[in-house]
């Protein structure tokens, strides 16, 4: 399930603060940082809550709005909040940091311990036109199955995935697609996935992509552009997808010839 719009900001006991020390060097934004840093590590602010906002927490723990503002900027800055509009403040796992190599972003949340979410925003079994049919190396015309995901990490929408697969997988339901990652049900049917040609950039996000990753309007965004090819150099997959760059990031190791 996604984000319920509706949830209840989860409140800090009148405690929590008690331990800060105001007369301290330590600068007091650093010091309830550290502390909020700490409540999300050990679970107490748990992946997905909402924080209550900064002119409550300022009323409630005697602290300024700007001593507040700059505790939050800080776990924003590290992945570990996230600001939404019309949501507040949200915590989440921290960034997604993705190695530049063929996975899916379904597997690489696993991995980080991260639960993925599916929403198919939009299906369609149609024909290719001659950019779809260069990228996958089939005839214009042919069968295709075109499908828009909105991918979540714990509540969270993290990027919009858009792919164009070849006719003989356009058995593949909506219902699929919400409860399996698309490499997985590509490895189920016995396609094995050995190489892709990827190109990286970055954007500003339309109206529509703005509102369903809950960024800004005109927020900057990454893109990815992937074609994969099976064992036997066919294209399998050509995706055209972008992602929020608070939450996620790519890595490339780079080695001197």
């Amino acid at each position: 399930m996604g984000w319920d719009m509706a949830q209840a900001e989860t409140l800090l006991p009148g405690d929590f603060f008690i331990d800060i020390d105001r007369s301290s060097p330590v600068p007091l934004y650093f010091q309830v940082s550290t502390k909020l840093e700490q409540a999300i590590q050990d679970g107490q602010l748990p992946a997905g809550s909402r924080l209550e906002n900064e002119i409550s927490l300022g009323q409630r723990f005697g602290l300024s709005r700007p001593t507040v503002r700059r505790a939050i900027q800080e776990l924003v800055d590290k992945g570990l909040l996230v600001r939404r509009r019309g949501i507040g403040t949200q915590v989440v796992h921290g960034q997604v940091t993705r190695n530049v190599e063929l996975t899916s972003l379904y597997d690489d949340l696993g991995r980080t311990g991260q639960k993925p979410t599916t929403k198919v925003i939009s299906y369609e079994i149609g024909e290719a036109d001659q950019a779809v049919a260069d990228s996958l190396g089939i005839t214009e015309g042919d069968t295709v199955l075109h499908v828009r995901r909105l991918r979540s990490a714990d509540g969270v929408p993290i990027a919009l995935l858009d792919n164009t697969l070849p006719g003989d997988f356009a058995d593949l339901t909506v219902d699929d697609l919400e409860q399996r990652g698309l490499y997985q049900l590509m490895r189920a049917r016995g396609v094995t996935m050995r190489v892709a040609k990827q190109r990286i950039g970055a954007r500003t996000a339309t109206a529509t992509e703005s509102r369903l990753l809950q960024l800004p309007k005109g927020a900057a965004l990454l893109t990815m552009a992937r074609t994969a090819f099976d064992s036997s150099g066919r294209a399998v997959e050509f995706g055209q997808h972008c992602y929020s760059p608070d939450l996620y990031s790519f890595e490339i190791t780079l080695v001197d010839k």
